[in-house]
């Protein structure tokens, strides 16, 4: 491929997919924007004591839409149809499976599942109300993470951004309106949030109605084969979202300790934000990933390079940009969230922005190597990144601070552990340059049982 067609795709393909990133993120931050005007620090706290769970399922959804997708991608160009509408498929029933537990969860268990995370008297029932409600329409937004992801893979990023961003709007609207206008309290904030994915999947029902896809629902039998690749390929993108997931929670557990509640609330503001940053690297990463695996499905190794030397230099650029905006205008984005001007929540907040907000470079440099892994088939190592970003290092380190009552060290947890796999990462891909033989068999056009090989250096 030429650069100038790549760096065209690039930018494509990138800047729709970091809208829709961004406008997934927008779910949780507009209700803890409009959850802070209306319940204050509490509400605030009960939130971020809810976090975890929207990682879990939204990990599950990433997990089966990713690596459906990239499975999706890699066949899109030498495969029938009959064989991606089995991908598709597979990845659907994985969806429903995985839905059909939450719904249990959420109907039978949502009381437990409050108290085990962490939930005191004080915060116990708008944390349960939000839960509750959260649970019960997960397959909303399990299924709309896997529409999303594999309309990216079929060359529809435009309109995938269209329903997130769509989804994301309507969320503004019923916050503002189930909260104030109906004070409907948390289980009102819950349900703007609940039906936003289902307006994204109407408005990206458009795909399907119009014929534009290239996969569909069918009657298809489950095949374990099929489903394990799935899972294998979207392993990094479940264990990524899930350790956020079991970072929160710890991070409750030993800052609910240290400083009480208004610590929680402060971590609220801190987590939601960082959600929104995390976006740019999300939705760069995901952007890159179709290119990335279609130029390997065609043996073009120094396409794949590019794109990573591309996608690298934007993480950073995007890095620095978004850091200097956390730091100088810190105090604003505190007081956005600060409706009782607590002065105790603004210093701890603050304070732990500019130290934990230190980790987005390293991030930027890790989300675009598990993605460059997988679209290389190596989905172990972008395993082995994830699990060492997302609790290897974190969890230790986190405890480790704890003993020794630093606060200012807890917020630093995500950075270092960011910066260490890092290292290790770049390191792996150093060494994934070195010359190697990759063996790529064509049929010629008289024999098809003959095969070709080329060593591509």
């Amino acid at each position: 491929m030429q650069k100038e067609n790549i760096r065209s795709s690039f930018f494509r393909y990138v800047f729709f997919n970091i809208l829709s990133t961004l406008g997934i993120s927008v779910y949780i931050l507009v209700d803890t924007y409009f959850i802070s005007k209306g319940m204050g620090a509490d509400g605030l706290a009960a939130l971020n004591l809810c976090l975890p769970v929207f990682n879990f399922i939204n990990g599950f959804g990433l997990m089966f839409g990713m690596g459906g997708g990239s499975k999706f991608s890699m066949m899109y160009c030498h495969t029938e149809r009959s064989e991606t509408d089995k991908i598709f498929c597979n990845s659907f029933y994985l969806a429903l499976a995985v839905s059909a537990v939450f719904e249990v969860l959420g109907i039978f268990f949502s009381r437990q599942v409050t108290s085990l995370l962490g939930a005191d008297s004080t915060v116990f029932e708008m944390s349960h109300s939000y839960l509750r409600t959260i649970l019960l329409f997960s397959p909303a937004f399990v299924l709309n993470n896997l529409f999303v992801c594999f309309m990216r893979n079929d060359l529809a990023p435009k309109l995938a951004m269209a329903g997130v961003l769509g989804g994301s709007l309507v969320n503004i609207i019923l916050d503002y309106v189930f909260i104030f206008r109906l004070d409907m309290g948390m289980r009102g904030a819950a349900l703007a949030t609940c039906l936003s994915p289902i307006i994204s999947m109407l408005i990206m029902s458009i795909h399907f109605i119009t014929g534009w896809n290239a996969y569909n629902l069918r009657k298809v039998r489950p095949s374990a084969e099929i489903m394990k690749s799935i899972a294998s390929l979207g392993l990094h993108s479940f264990v990524t979202e899930v350790s956020g997931g079991i970072v929160i929670m710890v991070f409750n557990f030993v800052v609910y300790r240290m400083i009480g509640n208004t610590g929680i609330a402060a971590y609220g503001v801190i987590a939601n934000l960082a959600i929104v940053f995390t976006a740019l690297f999300t939705g760069l990463s995901s952007g890159v990933q179709p290119l990335m695996c279609r130029v390997h499905g065609r043996q073009d190794e120094d396409s794949l390079k590019y794109l990573l030397k591309l996608s690298v230099v934007s993480a950073l650029v995007m890095a620095v940009t978004a850091y200097a905006v956390v730091y100088f205008k810190t105090e604003a984005l505190v007081d956005v969230f600060n409706s009782e001007k607590s002065e105790k929540l603004r210093k701890i907040a603050e304070k732990g922005l500019r130290l934990y907000f230190v980790f987005m470079p390293f991030m930027g440099i890790n989300s675009i190597l598990s993605v460059y892994f997988t679209s290389l088939e190596r989905p172990f190592l972008s395993q082995v990144i994830s699990i060492l970003r997302g609790t290897a290092l974190v969890i230790p380190m986190a405890f480790m601070f704890y003993a020794f009552r630093s606060i200012s060290g807890i917020w630093l947890t995500i950075p270092v552990s960011e910066c260490l796999t890092a290292i290790f990462a770049v390191i792996l891909a150093v060494y994934e340059f070195k010359p190697y033989e990759t063996y790529v068999y064509s049929y010629n056009r008289k024999d098809k049982g003959d095969l070709e090989q080329k060593v591509i250096m």
